[in-house]
């Protein structure tokens, strides 16, 4: 009973204190895009990704039933940083869905403007909206709705202290009339509530340069598991702090119980290895989240699978080694030689047929790929050929019988080839993202496999030009290429045991594996010249290869061989796929695959509508 009346209690005092509506609410999926396409169409940055806020400590004063609720501690803010955008994930501040919908379009507005005072942030903001405003008069009217509605939800004056009722009042006037703000500096804003329809600082706490490499190194290496949450992309503030080793503290032994008896229970105490199903929750109620780094690694054994192998147990190596450059976004320049590639070639590979399980879907792909084979085929009005061509040729003669006499006599046909005059290579993703298990039955690297085989022995019917590669990297001096077969082998049982011997490892560190992809397509004399890329994720590495400095560069890369006249394709099966693959490789020039067993026949199958 008396749970039950503390529930309702709880239930009552928490909905009194809640001044959202949540019946209005707008979120952040919802809008996103019509809202990217608003930033887009006014000159926003298009590598710009837009992610959920974090929650931050309410500096506001909180009203005394949201004291006695324990409510409203945290609040979600919008900023802005040089690779995102981060607005709140849901917004129901006014009671009219309209209003808040125009708020999360009026902040993604806020962020097209750049910032060119050297104010504080409260001049900042102002001169934003004010910019804003003088670009685009129609947005007043918008603009002066959501203030007067935000300014009805600000605190009484009354009830502030002497020193927060004259920073209160100067926000008011902020907002009221942002074109007359001249004030430069900021007013102490502690224990001031917040303003939502401003862009706050971005206020995450970084790592020192030095312990963020350590912390990259260690990203994955001692075989822990890592649970990504679904439709998860809050990026959380961090702090790096010292180990305890546990010998100095305070002693937590009750001493009357050294003397009492207890069962034993086979369970360390001191590490639990186990899942928490509850992180994500316990996450984001934390203000911020502690990193430490001690010398015990849980399931080290996985950690030799992402060290380098000895030279004897690696691939073996095709040469010494290829520099190529990277596209640094901040800089806006290529790095020369900034990367190293190497090209391999499987050592264990064995000489094997094709897989039983793939025959019967081999030979239906090779039956409808047939009909794209070179055929020779009767050309009609032709000057010469080795036939006449009677229909013109009567043509012809009626025109001389009437006077009309041509230079020209079209009145043969000719037996010729119909040529496919093209090169394709296909480029895999082979990194460790690719071992996860997509069913019961099969990975993500199972499919690829099956998908290199189909693909080749469709090509291998239509005698199209094709070359299969794989990449993976770790870090930018040790990129892996591998060579499964090149434009000048024949597909073969030799070729299918090095499809067979792939296996995944280390990361994806695309642009480089693009670029030499490049170079070895420009070498092609085809007419046409294909790249398909076969990937589960987006670029990343364990140095600051990841997040908007990967897509950059694999987006220029990208660039460079639409210039050379080579045609990028990508084919993913990774479900975030529309946030990026669009930015990097346009609308029209990737496909998502939804159901990652129907890769392999549909790859092909893609590959024959591209070519038609």
């Amino acid at each position: 009973m008396e749970e039950y009346i503390g529930q309702i209690w709880h239930n009552w005092i928490t909905k009194a204190a809640n001044k959202s509506y949540p019946e209005a609410a707008v979120y952040l999926t919802d809008i996103q895009k019509s809202a990217a396409i608003l930033f887009r169409a006014l000159g926003g940055d298009a590598g710009l990704e837009v992610v959920n806020s974090l929650k931050t400590e309410q500096q506001g004063q909180r009203t005394w039933l949201q004291r006695m609720a324990g409510s409203n501690k945290q609040v979600e803010l919008a900023w802005r940083d040089q690779d995102q955008l981060s607005l709140p994930e849901k917004i129901a501040l006014f009671p009219k869905q309209a209003l808040n919908r125009d708020l999360y379009l009026w902040l993604t507005l806020l962020a097209v403007v750049e910032e060119t005072d050297k104010g504080g942030w409260l001049a900042t903001n102002c001169q934003k909206v004010s910019q804003l405003l003088n670009q685009f008069p129609a947005l007043k009217s918008r603009y002066q709705a959501l203030v007067k509605a935000h300014l009805i939800q600000r605190p009484d004056l009354k009830k502030l202290k002497p020193e927060q009722q004259q920073a209160e009042q100067l926000i008011c006037q902020a907002l009221l009339n942002p074109q007359q703000f001249t004030q430069q500096a900021d007013p102490i804003l502690i224990s001031l509530a917040p303003v939502p329809l401003w862009l706050y600082p971005e206020n995450s706490i970084k790592f020192k340069q030095q312990k963020k490499q350590e912390l990259a190194e260690q990203d994955g290496e001692d075989g822990s598991k890592t649970k990504q949450i679904k439709g998860d992309n809050k990026k959380r503030k961090a702090e790096r702090v010292d180990n305890q080793d546990g010998k100095d503290g305070f002693l937590g032994v009750r001493m009357e119980n050294i003397f009492s008896w207890s069962e034993f229970v086979n369970v360390d105490r001191t590490t639990d290895d186990s899942e928490d199903e509850d992180a994500l929750t316990t996450a984001n109620d934390m203000e911020m989240i502690s990193v430490t780094q001690d010398n015990q690694r849980s399931a080290s054994k996985l950690k030799l699978n992402l060290d380098l192998p000895a030279e004897e147990y690696d691939d073996i190596a095709l040469g010494e080694g290829i520099p190529l450059p990277e596209w640094d976004y901040k800089k806006q320049r290529l790095q020369i030689d900034y990367c190293h590639l190497q090209c391999f070639l499987a050592r264990d590979s064995i000489a094997t047929p094709l897989p039983d399980k793939l025959k019967k879907q081999a030979r239906e792909l090779r039956r409808q790929f047939e009909i794209l084979r070179p055929q020779r085929v009767w050309t009609n009005r032709q000057n010469d050929g080795i036939e006449l061509d009677l229909e013109n040729y009567i043509s012809h003669l009626t025109e001389r019988k009437l006077g009309k006499v041509s230079a020209e006599m079209p009145v043969y046909r000719d037996c010729r080839n119909q040529q496919r005059d093209l090169s394709c290579l296909l480029l895999a993703d082979l990194s460790l993202s690719t071992d996860t298990w997509i069913n019961n039955e099969a990975r993500i690297i199972d499919v690829i496999q099956d998908s290199l085989f189909l693909f080749s022995e469709a090509l291998s019917s239509t005698q199209d030009r094709f070359a299969l590669y794989g990449f993976s990297s770790r870090y930018r001096s040790h990129i892996r290429f591998h060579q499964i077969k090149a434009f000048n082998e024949n597909y073969n049982n030799k070729i299918r045991g090095r499809i067979a011997s792939i296996k995944p490892g280390y990361y994806t560190r695309m642009g480089a594996a693009i670029r030499y992809a490049n170079q070895l397509l420009e070498k092609e004399q085809s007419q046409q010249r294909l790249l398909l890329i076969l990937t589960d994720g987006k670029p990343n590495d364990l140095d600051k290869y990841e997040g908007r400095y990967g897509s950059e560069d694999t987006r220029q890369a990208i660039h460079e061989c639409k210039q050379a006249g080579i045609k990028p394709f990508c084919v993913t099966v990774d479900e975030q796929s529309e946030d990026y693959l669009p930015y990097l490789f346009g609308h029209q020039s990737y496909a998502f695959i939804k159901q990652a067993e129907a890769l392999p026949k549909k790859l092909a199958l893609l590959y024959a509508k591209l070519t038609r």
